[in-house]
């Protein structure tokens, strides 16, 4: 069966020629109903003249060059007014003038370069028209030309009116386009920090402790181990974070839980830092990204006490409220950021932004009596 809802999306495949051609053809049979002869444009008001051979070529003169009115709109208004001023010489007066209306509507609104020589060129075609039309005896006047002129300046104007609003959407689309980009590269780049920065310093820690550690092969094996796991990690989470820029990739790209805490403050423990965890509360049903941001708030805490603290007792606190889930990381001494491998400051400003469009509230600093501790209020519910 016929699905009528793909009807408009057929149409719109089809050439626009071929879709501009029904309108022409329907206007030329308009012409050619005897009961709507003479009912057409009757500029210069002259006397009727019978319809004979040369009628068909001025209705097909002025009907059928409106197929190409958008393709070709200079030559379909050339094509229609060179009709319409032989319409009105001879007098037949047919339903086809009224096709000068759209052809100049479609210049207006198609017409790319040269529209003000065609609007000269227009202007004066119609003053010769007039002219001509008052030397066969018009009763018009000055008065009627020159209001039949504005009529025809109204429809170009319409057309330029669209041509106008048409390029405005499409400069707001182009734009909507540009910042949804930019959005989206930010918040590529986000996930990459955070992925990257998290496994990396932890491999960096843990190795720097493996230097120190070769006298104890036991130790040193567990150490090594526990760079081999984190690298490992590192790897499945950035082919996950890649699955983003993959257009043939049709899954969901995979986001961390608060549920994988555990699992990361097990990583956290291995690079050597003393990390205390706890965890109220149920999980919401439905958390949107708030689970995501949570444990993004987790990770680059832990991450920045094993940079700039590293060996310090660390404590995480979570707690699942009804609408929010609140987080606390704080951190017995802060150390010196010039033992640190390195940092920008960007991950905690990234989530920061991160609270903020979920309608949470993040914060980062010291604390009274020495440490640093991470707040975090986050409502769940939200698809952001």
């Amino acid at each position: 069966m016929l699905d009528l809802r793909m009807l408009p999306d057929s149409w719109r495949r089809w050439p626009v020629t071929a879709r501009d051609l029904p309108v022409a053809l329907l206007i030329a049979l308009a012409s050619a109903v005897p009961a709507l002869r003479h009912h057409g444009t009757q500029l210069g008001d002259l006397p009727a003249r019978p319809f004979d051979a040369l009628t068909a070529v001025v209705v097909a003169l002025e009907c059928l060059p409106l197929a190409v009115r958008r393709r070709r709109p200079a030559l379909c208004l050339a094509l229609v007014s060179l009709g319409f001023a032989i319409d009105q010489l001879r007098a037949y007066h047919t339903v086809a003038g009224t096709a000068l209306a759209i052809a100049l509507m479609s210049a207006g609104a198609h017409l790319g370069r040269r529209r003000r020589t065609s609007l000269v060129l227009a202007s004066a075609a119609y003053v010769s028209l007039a002219v001509a039309l008052d030397r066969l005896g018009s009763t018009e006047g000055v008065t009627g030309f020159a209001t039949f002129y504005l009529l025809l300046a109204l429809a170009w104007g319409i057309g330029a009116w669209l041509r106008q609003s048409r390029a405005a959407e499409a400069e707001r689309r182009r734009h909507v386009a540009v910042t949804a980009r930019a959005a989206e590269r930010t918040r590529i780049a986000s996930e990459l920090h955070d992925v990257v920065t998290h496994h990396v310093t932890a491999m960096v820690v843990q190795a720097e402790a493996a230097r120190y550690l070769t006298t104890a092969p036991d130790r040193l094996d567990t150490t090594l181990t526990a760079i081999s796991d984190t690298g490992r990690r590192a790897i499945t989470d950035l082919r996950h974070l890649l699955d983003l820029l993959n257009p043939d990739h049709s899954a969901e790209p995979r986001t961390p839980s608060v549920g994988e805490l555990r699992a990361l403050v097990e990583q956290t423990r291995q690079a050597g830092q003393p990390v205390e965890f706890t965890e109220e509360g149920t999980p919401a049903e439905t958390t949107g990204g708030a689970e995501l941001a949570a444990y993004r708030v987790v990770q680059e805490a832990l991450t920045n006490a094993l940079k700039y603290a590293h060996g310090s007792r660390t404590t995480v606190h979570v707690q699942h409220g009804e609408r929010e889930i609140t987080v606390e990381v704080s951190t017995d001494d802060a150390g010196s950021y010039a033992a640190a491998p390195g940092g920008s400051g960007r991950g905690l400003a990234g989530l920061r932004e991160r609270a903020g469009l979920l309608g949470g509230e993040f914060s980062a600093g010291r604390r009274a009596g020495g440490g640093f501790v991470v707040r975090a209020r986050i409502p769940t519910g939200s698809p952001s």
